[in-house]
Parts: structure tokens; sequence; C-alpha cells
């Protein structure tokens, strides 16, 4: 499997973002059919970096109800979001991913 396949999106929330600074550790959404060993790989692969451990968990997509308005007529309807895969991948000392892109002005 090629890492562009296996390394989905990376994921950004307050709590990520603490884990980063503190304890060197990254969340993505991967593929739900890529094992530990593919996913450090392709961490590896394409952020140039050393992974120390690979922690996975896979979500389950939640029940959604919806509501609309059609030509006067109030539409309900539900359906689900589709369930998914998270890793948290920690780097050895030394090695960080930056995530953004952008350059840092002094």
């Amino acid at each position: 499997m090629d890492y562009r396949n296996i390394i989905l999106k990376p994921l950004f929330t307050e709590k990520m973002s603490i884990l980063q600074e503190t304890q060197r550790k990254y969340a993505f959404h991967v593929s739900s059919r890529a094992n530990k060993i593919e996913i450090k790989q392709a961490i590896q692969k394409k952020f140039d970096v050393e992974v120390d451990k690979v922690a996975t968990m896979n979500r389950k997509g939640k029940a959604k109800q919806m509501t609309m308005r059609s030509g006067g007529r109030v539409i309900r309807t539900s359906g689900r979001k589709s369930s998914w895969k998270r890793a948290v991948v920690t780097l050895k000392d030394g090695f960080s991913i930056d995530l953004m892109g952008g350059e840092v002005l002094e």
C-alpha cells in the first residue's frame, strides 16, 4: 500500500496540540485497512522522521438526524456518519513534524 493511501489527513485538536508540544505525539486520520507497521512506515517515509510508537483507535460512526424544509414541507431524514480509524504516533527524541508547513517569523 502506498503511504498516500494510508495517511488521509492530520487531526488538529486542542488536546493534540498540547500532546505535540509536551510528548511529541501526532494524530492522523488513517485508512481503516492499515495496520500499525504500515502506518509507521508511511509516517517515516512521508515526514522523514523516526517513529517510536503507534497507537490506533477504531472510531464508530454516529447516527445523525437531519430536518430540512423543501417546498413548504418539513422533511426529516436519518443517516450515519462513516466509521474511521485514528492513529496517534509518538516520535523519537529530537524529531518533530511541521503539520502547518508555515514559516515562523522572528
